[in-house]
């Protein structure tokens, strides 16, 4: 069974869906399994995102690439920094 991958926005739909279902009456365990994840992926989400709106979980999301984007772009800094401290070190 191959993984799947959920948007934030999915994510946070099918939480709604599963808290509805277990104000029901129904468990973690049935209610998770008819949205079409584990109920340890429900918790996983739950921790991550807990009661997130819709909103909050894309800003996060956009955060989150924003924050990739600026460690690569440090990392290329400092590895120049340090291919040129070699190279003056080299020359004097």
């Amino acid at each position: 069974m191959g993984k799947r991958q959920h948007t934030a926005e999915q994510i946070i739909v099918k939480m709604r869906e599963i808290e509805v279902m277990c104000k029901q009456g129904m468990s973690v365990r049935e209610a998770s399994r008819q949205v079409g994840v584990t109920d340890s992926t429900y918790y996983t989400w739950k921790k991550q995102y807990g009661s997130m709106t819709t909103d909050e979980a894309k800003r996060l999301q956009m955060l989150m690439k924003e924050n990739e984007r600026l460690k690569k772009l440090v990392a290329d800094l400092a590895l120049d920094n340090q291919i040129l401290k070699e190279v003056n070190s080299a020359f004097c």
